[in-house]
């Protein structure tokens, strides 16, 4: 009896790796996160009602069943009701949560330190208080992170930034690390003007600000690195929480969690062309403002809906890029169609996807697999930008920063070195799109002005329906 929590655990543990396994396969990912919250379920469980002495009642049981409860009814009805579209945002929201509460773990443990009873000099020890002040400032940073994120996403939030921020926002994180130094060396030593729990309070407002000024100035072009990094700041403060309490399931998560997203922030860096140290001091996205690059000109070819549809029925080979244009209108179960009828006059279909298309990392496999498209069509970037040589027509479908060929060609463009989709290398182009908008990058698309490229204004799902009325009629 006295080990069935530590065999929960690992069970827990097993669950985690097994279930993160399983979500780097499309086809397999749902399954994947069922076992992974069995696991966390399983978890959660053997800590409210296991100990070594058997079963047990912790105290203020009905307290914590209430809030499990409340977050599952508020977490459920958000899932449900959020579009695609949207997702990015939900995402930021529910890991700034995940930071939240590590933060208030830290808080908690502190306060509990140098409650009546305790004597703090004899019972922080050094492995104690690095557990809960990188708790307290890596959720901290994570939490309002994550908000600004959020507001930046949904539109409520734009990007402020000013002359030397990055210097500011190292000067604060090194004023933070500072404080929570005295906040351990003042226990236990001689007194100063300010208290230890008066350093760690201190701390605690420093993170917030660092944590603001962190995002503040990202663009939204970058925000898909930004949110992965975010990501693993959470996972690394839920470590933190296992080692302060000596629990391995919460240990084992949080590593899982931190390293995934450490490994996904850097691929998206790589994938976006970003320096991961300039991400860290908040200027993502920033470098390289003056220069304003060449600059696209010349002139739009607008095509129509009846000559696309020719195009792409007498097609060998056709190529999909999705992007958030695709989200936005709602048009992936229209693109399957699409997708479908071409096959079946003989066409050969994929799509390409490339790593940071749409607002979050996976977000177009997420997209294009609750249409059913088959996970063996979404090809990555890498695999095949060597296909667009031989492909006939590409659809590009709301995309156009990680299409855009000044990528390869200018280097004062913003995005210069950033590896995109070689779609200009098709024999055809047809692009997407309600408008000559800039892309989230903020700037025009040397693309539109190919020669071999085509502009099919208008929604893209009212497009797409088009497009599948006139293949039908030919």
């Amino acid at each position: 009896m006295q080990y069935l929590q530590e065999i929960a655990y690992l069970i827990g543990s097993l669950s985690f790796i097994i279930g993160l396994k399983m979500m780097g396969q499309p086809d397999s990912a749902r399954k994947g996160n069922w076992i992974a919250a069995f696991g966390m379920g399983l978890a959660i469980i053997a800590t409210l009602f296991l100990d070594y002495s058997g079963f047990t009642i912790i105290p203020n049981l009905s307290y914590i069943l209430g809030a499990i409860a409340l977050g599952t009814v508020v977490g459920t009805l958000m899932a449900k009701k959020v579009q695609m579209t949207a997702m990015p945002e939900m995402v930021s929201l529910f890991n700034g949560m995940g930071g939240l509460a590590a933060a208030l773990i830290s808080i908690i443990e502190w306060n509990h330190l140098f409650s009546s009873g305790h004597n703090p000099e004899s019972e922080l020890y050094l492995g104690t208080f690095l557990a809960i002040i990188a708790g307290l400032i890596i959720g901290t940073i994570s939490f309002t992170g994550s908000m600004i994120a959020w507001g930046k996403l949904n539109g409520s939030i734009g990007d402020f930034r000013f002359s030397g921020q990055q210097y500011i926002n190292a000067l604060f994180l090194i004023m933070m690390l500072i404080s929570a130094y005295f906040a351990f060396y003042y226990v236990g030593n001689s007194p100063s003007v300010i208290s230890p729990s008066g350093w760690f309070y201190l701390t605690l407002a420093l993170a917030v600000a660092y944590g603001l000024l962190f995002v503040f100035p990202i663009g939204g072009a970058d925000m898909p690195v930004v949110i992965s990094l975010l990501n693993s700041f959470t996972g690394v403060a839920a470590a933190c929480g296992g080692f302060l309490y000596d629990n391995n399931v919460m240990l084992m998560g949080g590593v899982l969690v931190g390293s995934a997203g450490t490994i996904l922030t850097i691929v998206m860096t790589k994938a976006m062309n970003r320096s991961l140290t300039n991400v860290l001091i908040g200027m993502a996205g920033t470098g390289n403002q003056e220069v304003k690059g060449q600059g696209a000109s010349g002139s739009v070819r607008e095509v129509q809906a009846t000559d696309v549809a020719i195009m792409m029925k007498y097609a060998s080979k056709v190529i999909i890029v999705p992007g958030y244009g695709l989200a936005v209108a709602q048009a992936q179960h229209a693109c399957h169609e699409l997708e479908s009828l071409l096959e079946l006059e003989g066409v050969e279909v994929k799509y390409a996807i490339h790593p940071v298309a749409g607002r979050m990392p996976g977000h177009m496999n997420v997209l294009l697999a609750e249409s059913n498209v088959e996970y063996d069509k979404l090809i990555e970037m890498e695999d095949i930008n060597s296909d667009f040589p031989n492909t006939d027509v590409v659809l590009v479908v709301g995309a156009n920063d990680v299409v855009n060929p000044a990528a390869k060609t200018d280097p004062g463009s913003p995005i210069y070195g950033m590896p995109i989709l070689d779609v200009d290398l098709a024999k055809q182009i047809v692009i997407l799109k309600r408008s000559m908008k800039p892309g989230y990058a903020g700037i025009d698309n040397d693309l539109f002005f190919h020669p071999k490229c085509g502009m099919l204004f208008g929604d893209a799902k009212e497009s797409i329906q088009k497009l599948i009325t006139e293949v039908k009629n030919l």
